[in-house]
């Protein structure tokens, strides 16, 4: 009788172990990988808000810029695409910034002296954002890198583009943006 009764017993808790384990892994899952319930950016949306630090210990916020056409550039030194575009964007910051353009370059989470020896090696000149805990990439709902974000002086988004660009498909891309 005891065995019968050991085995029912054990039955019943692996059944209450699958279960918690069932429903705490929704509730987790559910908490970190909720997405607003905008869905995933697309032309026409605004984007959103960020504030994060420049290099120089800056604080830097998207509403910073309302009114221009800004680039948003997600990048990091491990990507070999983002390392050609960097110094591509530079020489169309240099061709466009005395048109109002604005470039912001945010980095995903690396440590500040590999930013800072990489900034230097390429003589980059707009701003370089860091987002240290990643919480505005998540925002932006990024999947792979670089990913870019053109925003229209409207504050709309006029286009995305993931992955790399040549300098001729940036250039075209600005030259657009700062027709709006």
């Amino acid at each position: 009788m005891n065995s019968i009764m050991g085995k029912s017993r054990k039955t019943v808790q692996i059944v209450i172990l699958i279960a918690v384990l069932i429903i705490g892994g929704y509730a987790i899952g559910s908490t970190l990988f909720a997405a607003d319930d905008k869905g995933p950016l697309k032309e026409g949306d605004k984007p959103p808000a960020f504030n994060l630090v420049d290099l120089g210990g800056e604080s830097r916020q998207l509403s910073d810029y309302e009114g221009k056409a800004v680039v948003v550039n997600f990048w990091g030194t491990f990507c070999p695409p983002c390392v050609k575009e960097m110094p591509e964007f530079e020489r169309q910051y240099a061709k466009w910034k005395d048109q109002g353009l604005v470039i912001l370059a945010i980095n995903l989470s690396e440590d500040t002296l590999t930013v800072n020896n990489f900034v230097r090696r390429f003589d980059l000149n707009y701003p370089i954002l860091r987002d240290v805990n990643r919480k505005t990439e998540r925002s932006y709902g990024l999947k792979s890198y670089p990913t870019t974000f053109f925003i229209k002086p409207d504050g709309t988004l006029m286009e995305i583009k993931v992955g790399g660009m040549t300098e001729v498909e940036i250039d075209e891309r600005i030259e657009r943006l700062l027709k709006l």
